[in-house]
């Protein structure tokens, strides 16, 4: 089982897998001279009577192949690993900065626990596949073959044995392996299933346990155990039986080759010496087969994890007509004017209908803008327009008199302040989170964010105080510290542009009333898009943008909008 594609991983690590199969080669070649030596030596002491003191030498020899054989086997086995660590180490970081590219548009619609599985367990698997089964590969055909070359000007019947029995054995094992490949293909899948749910459940667990549901998905989890308990039982039979019949091929072939050279010795038709070197080496000749059978297993495994693996990374990022590489000065773009959106239709792949479908309106310097319009209308679409996760299909957003698709993402992205309704927060400190808006930041640039956000008070009382460790998903904070930490991020990042998902619309009325001072503080001075959710919170807005099935259907103040008695109108009395 080869693939010339997980070699190609390798190609930053040539030089190491070159050493491992020199090595382990050279491993092989000694391990026929410690044959020889050994041969030798019996011969010398039990037919020739060779002197104790004569025979050191030969000994001292041997000692010194043993030695060799060690270090280049220890060799190989070293570099071997390195190569392995360096695949996963490079694989795993194209896995990631492929995702980020994908962005949230993909990530969002697949499992988390089955990416994390392929991420993680998918590329461990890789493994077993360079540092085991890739070496012995090549092992497996240029030992048997040295060998061959030796044994057959010494005994051509013994090299005929030996050619006629080592095909045997990867025959085999091609055997094995089209029913094999599948089992661990399915092996694998099964296993990305259980993680998947399995981080569903824990995700959900406080869900769960409320509506008595726990002991439900604790049966269904079973399940799929089971199943998995099952595939690879399956799989660890057909390993176990094919590790059986490779060690009776080898050991039925090693038997002939005996047999046939002990009747020789026995009617003298051989000499001793090359029978002797002959039977002591037929282990080590079938050993490079062997071996190469017991890690065929470790390399399906691989084959497959790679599978799921190179699905992701071949797996388009799309660039839209209109997207265009050309780098502009930036610097232009310190104070920008107003963003424009000119005819922009964007429909999801998934989808049929469009989230957006020629959306025509504009963001005002200076201004607040708030998008109104009922779940699914095309306001979360906007919004991941804005950040770039997405590119329109048709259509253009401009900033000022620039395309948007002409601003470098990472430089465009520096200039927005994002405000989700919920904050995502990092298992680490409170520092570590605050310091994702700005890298550089002090410890008073932190504090005086914080302050802003109405959240130095709570970070004092804590013993640790901006290194206090806040959870997965800030677990130790309630609802309100966490708005109020992404708020002082948005402090902190001090960007011209604030893209506000109403991060208030999740509270109870006191602390939204608390909250909803920061916020204003925070959207002075500069250009803000307010994601509404409630109508109530965007009265006071600049320009209402009215949303309906991905289209505007209306645009104005909120008492432009009241007295047109419009959409916007009715979903004030509906309210």
């Amino acid at each position: 089982m080869f693939s010339r594609r997980l070699l190609a991983l390798a190609r930053s690590s040539q030089l190491a897998l070159v050493l491992t199969i020199v090595l382990g080669f050279l491993g092989g070649l000694l391990t026929i001279l410690q044959a020889w030596v050994l041969a030798r030596i019996i011969t010398e002491v039990f037919l020739n009577g060779l002197a104790r003191d004569a025979v050191l030498g030969l000994l001292a020899a041997l000692l010194g192949v043993v030695v060799l054989k060690a270090g280049a086997v220890w060799g190989s086995e070293v570099s071997a690993n390195v190569v392995a660590q360096r695949v996963k180490s490079d694989l795993r970081e194209r896995l990631v900065t492929h995702l980020t590219a994908l962005g949230p548009a993909y990530t969002q619609s697949e499992r988390t626990g089955e990416l994390a599985l392929s991420a993680v367990e998918g590329v461990e698997n890789l493994e077993s596949y360079f540092s085991q089964y890739l070496p012995q590969l090549v092992l497996a055909a240029s030992i048997p073959l040295s060998v061959l070359l030796l044994v057959f000007p010494l005994d051509p019947l013994s090299g005929l044995v030996f050619a006629l029995t080592a095909p045997l054995v990867p025959f085999f094992m091609i055997l094995i392996g089209r029913s094999g490949e599948a089992l661990t293909s399915r092996q694998f899948e099964t296993l990305r299933h259980l993680s998947a749910h399995f981080y569903d459940v824990l995700q959900g667990l406080t869900t769960l346990k409320a509506l008595n549901q726990s002991r439900s998905q604790a049966g269904v989890i079973g399940e799929v155990a089971e199943r998995y308990r099952d595939v690879t039982m399956q799989v660890l039979r057909i390993t176990f039986l094919s590790a059986l019949a490779l060690e009776f091929l080898t050991t039925i072939s090693t038997a002939i080759i005996a047999v046939e050279i002990g009747f020789r010795l026995l009617y003298r038709n051989m000499e001793f010496l090359p029978a002797f070197f002959i039977l002591v080496l037929a282990p080590d000749f079938y050993l490079p087969l062997r071996l190469l059978g017991l890690r065929f297993h470790a390399g399906m495994s691989g084959v497959s994890a790679a599978k799921r693996i190179f699905e992701i990374l071949d797996l388009p990022v799309r660039q839209p007509p209109g997207v265009v590489r050309e780098q502009y000065d930036v610097r232009r773009l310190i104070t920008f004017e107003e963003i424009s959106f000119q005819a922009v239709s964007f429909t999801y792949p998934d989808r049929s209908t469009p989230a957006l479908e020629d959306v025509t309106f504009s963001i005002l310097p200076g201004k607040t803008t708030a998008l109104v319009g009922a779940s699914g209308a095309g306001k979360t679409t906007i919004a991941n327009l804005l950040m770039r996760f997405i590119e329109p299909q048709s259509g253009m957003i401009q900033v000022g008199t620039l395309a948007l698709s002409h601003i470098p993402v990472e430089f465009w992205r520096t200039q927005i302040g994002w405000v989700p309704q919920t904050p995502y927060l990092f298992s680490d400190t409170i520092a570590a989170n605050l310091r994702l808006a700005k890298p550089d930041a002090t410890e008073s640039d932190l504090l005086c964010a914080c302050e802003r956000a109405g959240l130095l008070d709570f970070i004092q009382s804590l013993p640790e105080g901006l290194q206090t460790q806040i959870g997965e998903r800030g677990a130790r904070l309630s609802g309100g510290q966490a708005q109020r930490l992404a708020l002082a991020r948005a402090f902190l990042k001090d960007a011209p542009f604030l893209l506000l998902d109403e991060p208030t619309s999740s509270l109870d009325p006191a602390l939204e009333a608390a909250l909803q001072a920061s916020v204003q503080q925070l959207m002075q001075g500069r250009t803000v898009l307010v994601i509404a959710h409630r109508l109530a919170t965007v009265y006071q807005a600049d320009q209402i943008v009215v949303l309906d099935s991905g289209k505007v259907v209306e645009k104005g103040t909120h008492e432009e909008l009241r007295v047109a008695n419009g959409f916007y109108a009715r979903l004030i009395r509906n309210a």
